[in-house]
């Protein structure tokens, strides 16, 4: 027999995406060895694991909520509002560090550009110095070719960072700014619907 529910939190809007969690507590939402106050703990990786794959199923332009679904009855008044600054803070906390990560391969990708632009420069210069030196002689012409080549591949880090590398951490970054901004409400457990369960 499944016990009736009482609620507290942010409205849950009709439509978007709702992540949905069942705990017996709510501190098994966050990790238990980090000692920080509660509101700054970081989520268990199992649980943010979960909720995180869960927003990715759901469409890109989905509003998110979180429903915390709790096997007892309401605790403390002030648990949403505690949960829901938890929560926020972990994933507002993430999406900085996504930043971070985002500038410091822009830095990476800007310092490989100009070092792959003048080694490729350096090939071709260097390239044509032996070939003109070798005039005439197959091994120039090799050493030229090869040269040229070894220039491309120098820019073959580069243009992977400004082609591919970026987006995917951008994607992770628009995805933790929208559960750090997600609703979040909690379903209590009836007490006495348990008992007579």
């Amino acid at each position: 027999m499944s016990a009736s529910r009482g609620s507290a939190g942010d409205h849950i809007p009709p439509i978007g995406g709702v992540i949905e969690i069942h705990l017996a507590e709510s501190k098994q939402l966050f990790n238990a060895i980090d000692p920080a106050p509660f509101r700054e703990k970081d989520l268990d990786p199992k649980a943010e694991e979960f909720i995180v794959e869960w927003a990715r199923e759901l469409p890109a332009n989905a509003p998110l909520s979180l429903v915390v679904l709790l096997d007892r009855p309401a605790g403390l008044p002030d648990e949403v509002q505690v949960l829901r600054d938890a929560v926020s803070q972990y994933f507002a906390m993430r999406s900085q560090a996504s930043r971070q990560r985002l500038k410091r391969l822009f830095q990476v990708g800007r310092t490989s550009l100009l070092i792959g632009m003048l080694f490729l420069a350096a090939s071709f210069g260097v390239g044509g110095i032996i070939e003109s030196a070798l005039e005439g002689q197959r091994i120039g012409e090799l050493l030229r070719e090869g040269l040229a080549i070894g220039g491309w591949v120098a820019m073959w880090r580069p243009l992977e960072i400004f082609l591919y590398d970026w987006w995917p951490i951008r994607s992770e970054r628009k995805l933790y700014d929208k559960l750090s901004a997600m609703p979040v409400r909690i379903s209590y457990a009836d007490s006495e619907a348990r008992q007579r369960c």
